[in-house]
């Protein structure tokens, strides 16, 4: 284990920060990726053309399938990722690299991706052992993306599948919600989940950085802090809401602070007698299903939100408990969870195939494209065959979107994004999309890929 010494050395940018900026990436690395690359340099080793496929061992439990995210983000790390001097000076006096090469220091100063990326779409439903991505590039180049290219696809992915599950649970006339900033694990986490939220079928989020950065327009309630504060201060709940409504009319209230069938009874009179306008009101806690259809019944014009702590499996139970419910707000359960636990594999370098063979990690050789069979819009059947392999009567799901390190697609917008992610989930059969117990379409190995593998096995182990 190599221990970085003291004084603990930080970025080369501003120390006093955590926050990230574009020429932070080359340096949010594991460390070995940079010790790899200075042994690549030192052995001569650096420029052989390498491929590296990212793709998941196995779903996470309960999960019958994958919607791919976070491409973007990949894509716009490696087309900003430079070596500033601070940040090789950093390393240099870090005294971990005092055996490396001149030339290593070379290759950090003048770096640049000069590779080529294949990818999925964004929105596209995957399973186990099926590349999501894959960069050919010099082999450092290809090696030191690993560990930001995990980090970006890995949490987006997570996040979309979780929302395209809530989506497909909660139907699309729900609206739904993304609450989950304070309970991300970092504001760079927050923003990204509320993109994957987004792009995986939610209407909104409350996140107003992500909202703007998104071209999209925040949306939120309320706290019980201020149906509080003002409930003390101006006499009443009903003061605290028409307060409320001075400065926006008609906004959703939150109101189970005290007693929401008490506060509903006391809006009902307002709504009717026409003293106020109300554009929804939020449950946050208690039984959400039975308070549900008391409030229907008391505003049965009104739409009503639920939140606190809510996933798939919950919306499912408050469905069939018949619960009158229009929208939802997710944040922990949906930000949060069972990782994505994708891995990113050399497949091939210099021409020749490579696999690993470790209990239970094992992996296939060669550069990989997935075939996809349709038949009237649904899948019925995805075969992982090698990139040369003619498509047949398939549809190949990798696409060329970088090629010598210029971006070859452009950015989507979100309503794309959505609009494909409900195309993949209505394309699967219902047995992978059902939340408990789902069956995972099953991934055949073409012949050729099997045949390949058998080879690279036997000349690890001849006779």
């Amino acid at each position: 284990m190599i221990i970085l010494p003291d004084p603990l050395l930080v970025s080369a940018s501003n120390p006093s920060l955590l926050s990230l900026q574009p020429q932070d990436y080359s340096l949010l690395t594991d460390l070995y990726q940079l010790t790899m690359t200075a042994c690549y340099a030192g052995e001569g080793l650096d420029q052989r053309w390498a491929s590296f496929e990212l793709f998941v061992r196995r779903l996470p439990a309960d999960f019958g399938y994958l919607i791919a995210m976070g491409l973007e983000q990949a894509l716009e790390y490696l087309e900003n990722l430079r070596f500033t001097p601070e940040q090789v000076k950093a390393l240099q006096t870090s005294g971990i690299f005092a055996k490396a090469t001149d030339y290593f220091w070379q290759l950090l100063e003048t770096a640049h991706f000069s590779g080529d990326v294949w990818a999925v779409p964004e929105g596209t439903a995957v399973f186990a052992n099926e590349p999501l991505l894959r960069v050919e590039a010099p082999l450092w180049q290809a090696q030191i993306a690993e560990t930001y290219l995990l980090n970006a696809l890995n949490y987006q992915t997570l996040i979309a599948t979780r929302a395209a599950r809530i989506r497909d649970v909660a139907g699309s006339a729900a609206t739904l919600l993304e609450f989950g900033t304070r309970r991300a694990f970092s504001p760079q986490g927050a923003l990204w989940a509320a993109r994957a939220a987004l792009a995986a079928g939610f209407n909104a989020t409350s996140n107003v950085l992500a909202a703007f950065k998104l071209g999209c327009k925040p949306t939120g309630t309320m706290a019980h802090a201020l149906v509080m504060a003002l409930a003390a201060v101006e006499g009443s709940e009903v003061q605290a809401f028409q307060a409320f409504h001075r400065y926006f009319p008609g906004a959703p209230l939150l109101i189970d602070t005290y007693d929401a069938i008490a506060a509903a009874q006391q809006l009902a009179t307002k709504v009717q007698t026409g003293e106020m306008e109300l554009a929804g009101v939020r449950l946050d806690s208690g039984d959400l299903a039975a308070l549900s259809q008391q409030v229907r019944q008391l505003l049965p014009q009104t739409p009503i939100f639920a939140s606190g702590d809510l996933d798939e499996y919950r919306i499912a139970e408050l469905q069939a408990a018949g619960a009158c419910i229009d929208g939802y707000g997710l944040g922990t359960q949906l930000v949060t969870g069972t990782p994505v636990n994708g891995v990113y594999k050399l497949v091939e370098i210099d021409g020749i195939p490579v696999m690993k063979e470790a209990t239970g990690k094992t992996t296939y050789p060669g550069r990989k494209q997935i075939f996809r069979e349709l038949k009237d819009g649904q899948i019925c059947g995805d075969r992982l065959g090698l990139s040369t392999e003619p498509p047949e009567q398939a549809t190949p799901l990798l696409h060329l979107v970088m090629r010598q390190g210029q971006r070859l697609i452009e950015k989507e917008s979100l309503t794309t994004l959505r609009d494909r992610t409900a195309q993949s989930l209505a394309s699967l059969p219902p047995e992978v999309r059902q939340i408990q117990q789902p069956t995972p379409l099953r991934v055949t190995l073409s012949p050729a890929l099997q045949i390949l593998t058998q080879r690279t096995q036997k000349q690890r182990h001849p006779e």
